[in-house]
């Protein structure tokens, strides 16, 4: 249950009261264990090989009482495999689980099971995620049991394509509006090489408009969307980017200002966000030339795969399918704590996918899209844009 508002806050509006329903409504802990240990370890330790830079001294609320705010920039053109490996790193590394950031994120993930790895039944909200709608940021800020977690340039930072790789887009005002009605930091950082997920990869505003219709956020147009339609597994691909997370210099957007919250202008608003765009890109740009020139470190990689031959070929994007399909599986069957996917005997590839034979559908060209979209978009509902 979550942790009631500290006497010394003001006492939330009544309609934040009515929605703090969404600090448990679909988040499940025990998910989220079995899910790192069984899977997100394994891709993290061969696949993304992930970092984190500068936090050593990790970031401590300024406002005991009050969520710091997290942001990144989101990676171009790739499925957010990005915010899962930082999010699953961070879950690992931390003494304290109450300092781990739950994010908010884009609604159109949670629309329809298309947009959730493998076709997972609310794989981003049981991980904890929220529907980054203005009255859950709103709620979440009087949430105390952990900070908070966005991607402040929403869709059009995971939709602007390789030709405009470590480009920061708009920023959310409302990041800005909330920090300082709350007087609260943001903690950016920089998710490097990221953009080597899906590299080589375009994007044009017109089709990503046409694409969001049918609830897909954005339509890569690159070497991989011909195997996208051969191999619809494709989809969820991931290139072996060694994925890098710089902490940035933390934003205080209460002192940008002199006026409070409710006196900025829409225009001020966007003057504000305009300055910590700016702020952040330098840092970014610095984080790119130290850490992004070798965006795969292919020799590291391969000294992966050798430490962890026993686990093949689970730690490829191909057999992610079947071992996605299998954990939800077992997860809904055997439950909390009760898991163990076995990825070390001789065929346990095969062996998943006889006992998921929808898994096949991920490999047959053009007509597997047929099971996947009816799955997909059964019970598909529209989302609300923050």
């Amino acid at each position: 249950m979550p942790t009631a508002p500290s006497p010394a806050l003001p006492t939330p509006p009544p309609e934040i009261r009515a929605n703090q329903h969404i600090y448990s409504d679909y988040f499940d802990e025990e998910f989220v264990w079995e899910l790192d240990k069984n899977i997100l370890q394994l891709l993290d330790r061969v696949w993304f090989r992930s970092e984190l830079v500068g936090f050593e001294n990790y970031p401590q609320r300024n406002n005991p009482g009050t969520p710091l705010i997290f942001a990144s920039n989101h990676s171009g053109m790739a499925f957010p495999w990005d915010a899962m490996v930082a999010l699953s790193h961070l879950w690992r590394k931390l003494a304290s689980l109450s300092d781990l950031p739950r994010p908010l994120s884009a609604p159109m993930l949670s629309q329809s099971a298309l947009m959730n790895p493998f076709l997972v039944r609310d794989f981003w909200k049981r991980c904890g995620c929220v529907d980054a709608t203005t009255l859950n940021f709103e709620t979440m800020m009087y949430y105390q049991e952990h900070n908070l977690m966005l991607y402040p340039e929403g869709v059009p930072g995971i939709g602007k394509g390789f030709n405009r790789k470590y480009q920061l887009q708009r920023l959310a005002t409302s990041m800005i509006r909330l920090g300082i009605q709350h007087r609260t930091d943001i903690i950016p950082f920089y998710t490097i090489n990221g953009e080597y997920l899906n590299p080589y990869a375009y994007s044009w505003d017109w089709l990503n408009n046409l694409s969001k219709k049918i609830g897909i956020p954005f339509i890569p147009v690159g070497p991989i969307v011909l195997m996208v339609l051969l191999q619809p597994w494709f989809f969820y691909m991931a290139f072996p980017a060694k994925l890098t997370f710089v902490l940035g210099s933390r934003i205080k957007p209460y002192e940008l200002t002199d006026k409070a919250h409710d006196e900025l202008s829409r225009e001020e608003y966007q003057e504000l966000s305009s300055q910590v765009r700016t702020r952040m890109q330098a840092e970014m740009d610095a984080a790119v030339q130290q850490y992004g020139q070798k965006p795969y470190r292919w020799g590291e990689m391969w000294q992966r795969i050798r430490e962890n031959w026993r686990y093949f070929p689970f730690f490829l994007p191909f057999a992610w399918p079947a071992m996605f399909t299998e954990f939800e599986k077992q997860y809904t069957k055997k439950g909390k704590r009760g898991i163990r996917l076995n990825l070390t005997s001789p065929g346990a590839w095969l062996r998943m996918i006889w006992r998921n034979p929808f898994t096949l559908s991920f490999f047959i060209p053009i007509l597997g899209w047929i099971p996947i979209a009816i799955r997909g978009y059964k019970g598909h509902k529209l989302g609300q844009k923050m």
